[in-house]
């Protein structure tokens, strides 16, 4: 039924989507809304009666503070809630396994493409609802986010305990160097700008500039797992902002002042499969690719880091180029590597 030109969602929707849609919301609202939401929140608790609990937190915090470039404080039971399984389910999100991944090795996991808010790259490395360790069990995933995302009180213990880290040279070191083997970090190489190229049937990656991870790769000795999400840049409409234009160039500045992408996008609501801050139903089927062995040279040169980087966007190609006509991407459609 439409009103107003809104499609409204049917009122007879089986239980166990009405679960799934719960549990996007939840990352949504999550995402977009709790980081400044609890700032300000705190902030206006310190002009209350309630003021010592801002100030036991801040005091908490700033002991604390170090823990997200040392390793987290992932809690597996968080990790395990039956609430991302609904959230997988939704798409649905699933990781297409090609290889293993053996626990005598650390790994950093190349993520593309970013989306809008990274919705499989969270559900496969920052929770189980896809499966990671049922995967690839003895591996242990950490998903590297902006530092920033730590500043914000309480949104901070939320990400920590999914296992998330910063997305920072010590930290990355940190899950290499003192935390044994069996590790996968998970760095969405593309960043914040990556976001302004999420739209449908869009395949460009910012990837041609981005070397950091493969220094990273060489001075540990950890094997390199290129990573393809099929269907990632289909769960948003955006607003047209092509190269060049006067609001690509606008979102750029903002990106390189903020540190994060504005993108002008809209999915579906609550209620109605029109308009909203929801993602459509659409599968995201996640690419787990050959990993690439990367022997350990504490000092790379240019020259090797150029070589293990066109080693890497090769394969990352090719996994595209094996996998597209399984996910109905069209057979010209290329991965523009940018």
């Amino acid at each position: 039924m439409k009103i107003l030109g809104l499609e409204l969602a049917p009122l007879s929707i089986p239980f166990e989507r009405r679960l799934q849609t719960l549990a996007v919301v939840h990352y949504t609202y999550l995402f977009l809304f709790m980081g400044f939401g609890m700032a300000f929140f705190f902030l206006y608790l310190l002009f209350t009666q309630l003021y010592f609990i801002p100030l036991l937190y801040f005091i908490w915090y700033y002991y604390d503070r170090h823990v997200s470039r040392q390793g987290g404080r992932r809690s597996r039971w968080i990790r395990s809630w039956s609430l991302f399984k609904h959230f997988a389910d939704y798409f649905p999100i699933k990781i297409v396994k090609t290889a293993e991944l053996h626990p005598s090795k650390n790994y950093i996991v190349g993520c593309h493409p970013h989306g809008i808010m990274c919705h499989s790259h969270f559900c496969n490395l920052g929770t189980e609802g896809s499966g990671f360790s049922s995967l690839f069990p003895a591996i242990k995933p950490y998903l590297c986010v902006l530092s920033g995302q730590f500043m914000f009180p309480m949104f901070r213990e939320y990400f920590l305990m999914s296992g998330a880290i910063e997305v920072s040279k010590s930290s990355i070191e940190w899950v290499l160097t003192k935390e044994g083997t069996g590790n996968a970090v998970g760095i969405v190489v593309g960043g914040a700008k990556e976001a302004l190229d999420a739209v449908p049937g869009c395949y460009r990656v910012n990837l041609l500039h981005r070397k950091g991870f493969i220094r990273m790769a060489l001075r540990h000795g950890a094997s390199l797992v290129p990573t393809f999400s099929f269907g990632e840049n289909n769960l948003y409409s955006q607003v047209p902002n092509p190269e060049g234009s006067k609001l690509r160039r606008l979102q750029n500045l903002m990106t390189n002042v903020l540190g994060f992408s504005p993108p002008l996008f809209h999915g579906r609501g609550i209620f109605n499969y029109t308009f909203g801050l929801l993602p459509y139903r659409n599968p995201i089927n996640s690419i787990f690719g050959k990993p690439i062995d990367v022997e350990r040279v504490a000092e790379p040169t240019e020259e090797e880091v150029d070589e293990l980087h066109q080693k890497y966007m090769a394969a990352l190609t090719q996994l595209f180029e094996d996998h597209k006509l399984k996910f109905g991407v069209d057979p010209s459609s290329e991965l523009v590597i940018h």
